[in-house]
């Protein structure tokens, strides 16, 4: 047995089992979150029930079923409700009832004792909103201005291509509206902002009565470009809300959904496998690329993606110079001694610092020093509203630049140390002075551990979540940091994070039971983004090795 330990056998195996213990739970909470998070987008069958409540007349009820559960009679009797005598043990269904404008909420729980029965009625119809929620009932009739155009077997279709054309009628007024206005505004805030910084810098009379008199005809042109904008609008908005659908619910009301306000309408209870898969992968697409709506609980993710990923590539392009030209400098030019272990046992503890602390200490540092003093330099103009000295998508990125700095530092130096000294030497002697040997071989031959820094940094910074909270990262900014209006990049916007999504989603959010699908689908995108990230930076490093190798050989 002695023997058997002294071989290492023991260990090599626990070892192997630690790892598989490891590689077990990883693939198990990824498998939840991806079962979790990807049956949200599945297009579920409409259950119809009878209820029949302690007080009140019977009702029907129609929704998707989101999951049973069975409870105690006792907790339920505690609770107030009357439980049938001989009863230890009630299930309750908890249902998307949807329909929120009628029932002042689209979630409910329903005993099975108060129930007769789940049936799938054919022809139901569920209708994807932009406001209030989903809509499930039965289609009835469609109208356009009040006249009857489709009902029957001819709705569907035409349902359809009406509900195609009035999506397109409103991206068409939100491209209107993030462009063309956009820009006609940010040309009047110019000229507000000039006169401004002639009045500050104590221009002459006649050099502002010339300004003022410009400003006011270029003022007029672009509000009478504006004019012509608005009766556009008012035409795409009377001519978006010119189709409507009249519904019934399963109660039996008949109400008026304007096409205006539908994303989507599809019939769950009548389509094959195939048509539900189809629909399902359509659902992703438009999770990934659509907008967030009713408070984050509807919609999609798309500027939260994009926040993202401009966040921690402009994060990468921060840290990378800085963390490679401190690593190099302190392992090839700084003078050894006590200062500098101070030095690097204070950049290992600076990795172990609290990323709350970064937050702070860039809102105090970078948004309010930094920030202030930019705006008193180069904005006077538009004080005492900030322009840089409010949290921002730079100060974000330079938060999480600092936070990641100590990681990049450290994988550079460990890489600079293993590089043999008799590479150096070669070089040397070859006549390559102390510069061209350090820039032109020691240097490339580091480079695969400088990508291995930077992989550790994206890793870390693309999941942060309680710094950004401080530094520029919002709830809701569907306003995206680059477009059309000079300078097309804007570092000082405000910007949407996965991670906050999911922190604002999870603990944030005014329906628990919506979001909690929303939850794991960003948290599952986010995860798989950062793989995405790490895998890119795993393929350029390979990529650099082999050829560092390859020139070596």
């Amino acid at each position: 047995m002695r023997a058997w330990f002294r071989s290492g056998t023991p260990w090599i195996w626990l070892n192997g089992g630690a790892i598989a213990l490891c590689l077990v739970m990883v693939i198990g909470i990824l498998g939840l979150i991806a079962v979790r998070g990807g049956s949200h987008f599945w297009p579920a069958d409409l259950q119809q029930t009878q209820w029949t409540p302690e007080q009140g007349e019977p009702k029907t009820i129609l929704g998707e079923m989101v999951r049973s559960e069975l409870v105690s009679a006792t907790m339920v009797r505690e609770a107030g409700a009357t439980v049938p005598e001989g009863r230890d043990s009630v299930t309750r269904y908890l249902v998307k009832v949807g329909n929120r404008d009628l029932y002042g909420r689209d979630f409910a729980w329903y005993m099975d004792y108060e129930i007769s029965g789940w049936t799938t009625p054919l022809g139901a119809i569920a209708l994807e909103r932009r406001e209030r929620g989903n809509f499930y009932g039965f289609p009835l009739r469609l109208t356009e201005n009040g006249q009857l155009i489709a009902e029957g077997a001819a709705l569907w279709p035409e349902l359809q291509q009406r509900i195609e054309r009035a999506n397109q009628i409103f991206a068409e007024m939100k491209s209107i509206e993030k462009n063309e206005i956009s820009q006609i505004n940010n040309g009047i805030e110019k000229l507000r902002l000039n006169e401004r910084k002639l009045v500050l810098n104590k221009a002459s009379d006649t050099e502002l009565a010339a300004f003022r008199a410009e400003a006011d005809a270029e003022r007029q042109a672009l509000n009478a470009d504006y004019e012509v904008i608005q009766k556009r609008l008012d035409e795409l908005r009377a001519q978006s809300n010119r189709d409507q659908l009249i519904a019934r619910t399963g109660d039996g009301r008949e109400v008026t959904i304007s096409l205006a306000n539908i994303v989507r309408a599809h019939l769950p209870n009548d389509m094959t496998v195939m048509e539900k898969l189809g629909q399902y992968f359509v659902s992703v697409g438009n999770f990934l690329w659509d907008e967030p709506r009713e408070a984050n609980t509807e919609g999609g993710i798309f500027p939260a993606i994009f926040g993202t990923v401009t966040m921690v590539i402009l994060m990468s392009i921060i840290v990378t110079p800085f963390g490679v030209l401190a690593a190099i400098y302190l392992r090839e030019y700084a003078k050894q001694g006590p200062l500098l272990k101070i030095i690097r046992i204070s950049v290992y503890n600076l990795a172990g610092v609290p990323s709350i602390v970064y937050g702070v200490f860039g809102l105090g540092f970078f948004v309010y020093i930094m920030g202030g003093s930019i705006d008193q330099l180069f904005y006077p103009e538009a004080l005492p509203a900030p322009t840089f000295g409010t949290p921002g998508l730079f100060w974000a990125s330079l938060t999480l630049a600092l936070l990641t700095l100590p990681v990049v530092i450290v994988s550079t130096e460990e890489g600079l140390s293993r590089i043999p000294s008799t590479i150096r030497m070669g070089s040397l002697a070859l006549g390559a002075t102390k510069s061209e040997t350090l820039w032109k071989v020691v240097v490339p031959l580091a480079t695969p551990a400088m990508m291995t820094g930077l992989i550790l940094a994206v890793a870390r910074a693309a999941g942060e979540v309680a710094p950004l909270m401080l530094v520029g990262v919002v709830k809701l900014a569907p306003t995206l940091p680059i477009d059309g209006n000079f300078p097309f990049i804007h570092l000082e916007q405000k910007i949407m994070h996965l991670g906050f999504h999911v922190f604002d989603v999870g603990f944030q959010s005014p329906n628990v039971e919506a979001s909690r699908p929303l939850l794991y689908a960003t948290a599952l995108v986010l995860v798989v983004l950062i793989v995405i990230l790490n895998m890119s930076a795993i393929y350029l490093r390979n990529r650099l090795r082999e050829k560092y190798r390859s020139d070596s050989d």
